[in-house]
């Protein structure tokens, strides 16, 4: 008989989570014009790897949780760099790493490398959307709609809100303590 409450090995969460992220770079993408859902993935694919690099600076979680939750992000990481991840959109990736849009470690913990890769991932895809003709062009603000969806999947899916991300913010590490009337 099969213990009922033994969880999926981490191997099986991250690819489990890899594919709701790609399900929802193809929603994401459902709307667009299809010339845009390649960069669309891209950048589904560069925000979500580095929203799973977070795992470096979450505050602790009491073991074994703690060992899974690293493993599984890790995993997730490694996953979204993979070839059958990535194949058919690494022009878009290259194009996205020349914006510095790449996943490191200064994601988690500084505003400023987040502000400046949200950025970059709307100025590629305003960019590829202004490749297309005049009628076929998205509306002014769609790519920032898109990224800021994007993120808000990713987040969701790989297990990172913004409430857990503003906490860890606050609380972890040796960084400058948010005052709580400076948040509003």
């Amino acid at each position: 008989m099969v213990d009922s409450t033994q969880r999926p090995s981490p191997e099986t969460q991250a690819e489990q989570r890899v594919r709701e992220i790609m399900r929802a770079a193809e929603s994401w993408s459902r709307e667009a014009p299809g010339p845009l859902m390649p960069p669309i993935r891209a950048v589904c694919i560069r925000l979500a790897e580095m929203v799973a690099d977070q795992r470096h600076y979450l505050a602790p979680l009491p073991e074994p949780q703690e060992s899974e939750r690293r493993t599984v992000l890790g995993l997730v990481a490694e996953q979204l760099r993979s070839r059958p991840v990535i194949d058919g959109v690494e022009e878009h990736l290259r194009a996205l790493a020349e914006l510095e849009l790449r996943s490191t470690g200064s994601w988690s913990v500084a505003a400023s490398a987040q502000t400046e890769w949200i950025t970059a991932a709307i100025k590629y895809l305003e960019r590829c959307a202004g490749a297309l003709p005049a009628g076929e062009r998205p509306d002014p603000y769609w790519a920032d709609d898109v990224v800021a969806g994007i993120i808000a999947s990713a987040r969701a899916l790989i297990g990172i809100d913004e409430l857990h991300a503003r906490t860890e913010a606050r609380y972890s590490g040796p960084m400058k303590r948010i005052n709580p009337e400076d948040e509003l």
